[in-house]
């Protein structure tokens, strides 16, 4: 069974930055593409940032584009998201995401919030 467990969350003035890990186990990490998503209080998932199996293709929603970047380091079974210029809008618990195996590339761009697992999330507060 997959498990996915996100670290890296805090309280961060606005302009600063962050670094989410996701450490992936129970499975073959180069099996999935895998993503990042964040809800903030009372509100659905947003998508952020998406990758493919072996980190060569990336998207990211317009509202991170520029600040954020997705990579995943495949010998350590672990995602990243590195978060710089945040602002207070990035604030919500962000979760690590998991797509089915052999779900299409082109098919997650086009639907982004289809996954099928995420973690227990991390929080992350944009404050001064």
């Amino acid at each position: 069974e997959v498990h996915l467990v996100e670290s890296g969350g805090g309280l961060v003035q606005p302009g600063g930055s962050l670094r989410l890990s996701c450490a992936f186990s129970g499975g073959t990490f180069t099996t999935y593409h895998m993503g990042w998503v964040r809800q903030a209080p009372g509100q659905g998932d947003e998508w952020v940032s998406l990758i493919d199996n072996y980190g060569g293709s990336t998207r990211y929603a317009d509202s991170v584009k520029g600040r954020f970047t997705i990579s995943r380091d495949n010998g350590k079974n672990t995602l990243y998201l590195q978060m710089n210029s945040l602002k207070p809008e990035d604030t919500a618990a962000y979760y690590c995401t998991k797509y089915r195996q052999g779900t299409s590339w082109w098919y997650i761009s086009q639907r982004p919030l289809d996954y099928d697992y995420r973690g227990q999330g991390t929080q992350v507060t944009v404050s001064s």
